[in-house]
């Protein structure tokens, strides 16, 4: 029983079975100058991070048979495009946070971009950068430090040390550019920064 369940299992990422997962899209649109990065600016009426700036994306949805689907659904509601209008969407790493999700970012190319309307429910206005800007402009990367706070019943005598005991602590890299009046950080500068360095 023990090699049968052994034999069958299929290794991932410890936990991830409890971990939100996420996935985004990082719209691509080819204009006169070049090609440019579309970014949105979320909605002002939002429960979570409202007014900050990011990529069309969300939350799997059940339904979805994979990441793709689920970054190539939510930007076509998000944008309000048909799915025929997002074109050679490839897959980029993926990114585990520390607050137990699992993002899964895309890059891929709209067509037919005059037929974008914004869906205002989630999107306050988009905008779009010169995909050159970036080649030309590392990130600024600043630290966030994460503080150990144990529980007010955590059994310290169960462990050597006790409350003196050495805990790791880490820090987390929070990345921004900026561009013109706009400000582009935390995780959607994240996927952008790895965007470029795969591409660059």
């Amino acid at each position: 029983m023990i090699i049968y369940k052994l034999k069958n299992h299929l290794p991932s990422i410890l936990g991830s079975s409890k971990y939100s997962k996420y996935a985004v899209l990082i719209p691509l649109i080819q204009k006169e100058d070049g090609i440019h990065v579309l970014f949105e600016k979320r909605s002002l009426n939002l429960r979570r991070q409202p007014g900050e700036i990011c990529f069309p994306g969300g939350r799997m949805d059940s339904l979805d048979p994979d990441e793709k689907t689920a970054a190539v659904r939510e930007t076509t509601e998000e944008l309000r495009i048909q799915k025929a209008d997002i074109s050679e969407v490839f897959p980029l790493d993926f990114m585990v946070t520390p607050f137990g999700m699992i993002v899964y970012p895309f890059a891929g190319m709209i067509l037919n971009s005059d037929k974008i309307q914004p869906n205002p429910s989630e999107v306050e206005e988009i905008f779009t950068v010169p995909l050159a800007f970036f080649f030309h402009r590392e990130p600024e990367i600043h630290h966030v430090r994460f503080k150990v706070e144990p529980e007010k019943n955590f059994p310290f005598d169960l462990i050597i040390g006790g409350e003196n005991y050495n805990w790791r602590t880490r820090e987390m890299e929070e990345y921004f550019y900026r561009y013109e009046d706009k400000v582009i950080w935390g995780l959607t500068a994240r996927i952008l920064a790895h965007f470029i360095e795969v591409i660059h």
